[in-house]
């Protein structure tokens, strides 16, 4: 763990003259990327199933000198994304940045989640995702000019999380998605990064051990102690907001095809899968053969599984 000082910054992110696309930008971590985006010059589209929502983020951008319109459409279809892309070229005349924050959350145990429940997670998040970033980047590699492309992952998507397995697998195929793209947009000067948030929203809010922190930020301005911030990594989203513009921006060039975790005062890069041990069996291995292997092989120190719980 490094500590660093930042109380001197170096040259300041200018993203003037770009368009970014957050979807799910109504409220929560989706309203803190647009703000941050739009503070530092994009012209934002804001999008949110709630109209309301909507108008009164771009309302909040606007009295803050930003420029941003609304889009209402549910995240999910081909239609929806290319309408999307469409509102920010009518209104702005291009695309540089696709921000795909929109989800939604359908929690039960397996043997209780329905067909609904799973397809509808998926349909979100997964497809959502993709149909949002292949509109972007049709336009995108028509403009010629590179691109940022910015997916919501989770640590529910790189470790599993009880209760979640719709959610997990849609949040691990979009870190799959994003080494992908990585790979196929990398011609065209287009980046491809997954952000890990954790932050207080609607859903981390109703864990006990994080309930009373937030109510008391919420109604007192009591701010996290370090025991949140450092030891759990966790945060407001006005803390993850700054990866956000970071990996919407030039200062990002060189950065694509990885998931970086963010809350608040904690920065980290997820690693990949890998294989981490490794045994030989000269003309293979049998069923026999690997079960007498295994406690002394590869199955000696086996992987963890599930989000730790908070150490508080």
């Amino acid at each position: 763990m490094t500590d660093l000082d930042l109380s001197a910054h170096p040259a300041r992110v200018d993203l003037t003259g770009k368009v970014a696309v957050v979807t799910g930008s109504g409220r929560g971590l989706g309203l803190a990327y647009a703000r941050s985006l739009a503070a530092v010059g994009a012209a934002v589209v804001v999008n949110d199933v709630d109209a309301e929502a909507a108008a009164d983020a771009v309302r909040l951008i606007t009295a803050d000198g930003g420029r941003a319109v609304a889009e209402v459409v549910p995240v999910g279809s081909t239609e929806a994304a290319e309408a999307l892309v469409a509102r920010a070229v009518d209104s702005y005349g291009r695309i540089d940045a696709m921000v795909t924050n929109a989800g939604v959350l359908r929690d039960r145990v397996l043997w209780k989640m329905t067909d609904d429940d799973f397809d509808t997670v998926v349909e979100v998040h997964l497809r959502g995702t993709f149909t949002c970033v292949r509109a972007a980047v049709e336009r995108m590699r028509a403009q010629g000019e590179g691109g940022r492309i910015v997916v919501a992952g989770s640590p529910a998507g790189q470790r599993g999380n009880f209760g979640q397995t719709n959610y997990a697998a849609a949040k691990a195929g979009i870190a799959a998605m994003v080494r992908t793209w990585a790979m196929e947009l990398a011609k065209a000067g287009i980046t491809a990064n997954a952000v890990i948030p954790v932050a207080a929203t609607a859903m981390t809010k109703t864990i006990p051990v994080f309930a009373p922190h937030v109510e008391a930020l919420e109604q007192e301005g009591i701010a996290f102690p370090d025991s949140l911030r450092k030891g759990e990594g966790f945060g407001t989203p006005e803390d993850v907001a700054g990866l956000v513009t970071f990996l919407a921006s030039e200062a990002s060039a060189g950065i694509t095809g990885q998931c970086v975790g963010i809350g608040g005062d904690k920065l980290a890069l997820w690693s990949h899968p890998q294989e981490v041990s490794v045994a030989y069996a000269d003309g293979g291995w049998s069923a026999e053969a690997i079960a007498a292997a295994w406690p002394s092989t590869v199955g000696r120190t086996p992987e963890t599984f599930g989000i730790p719980a908070p150490k508080l």
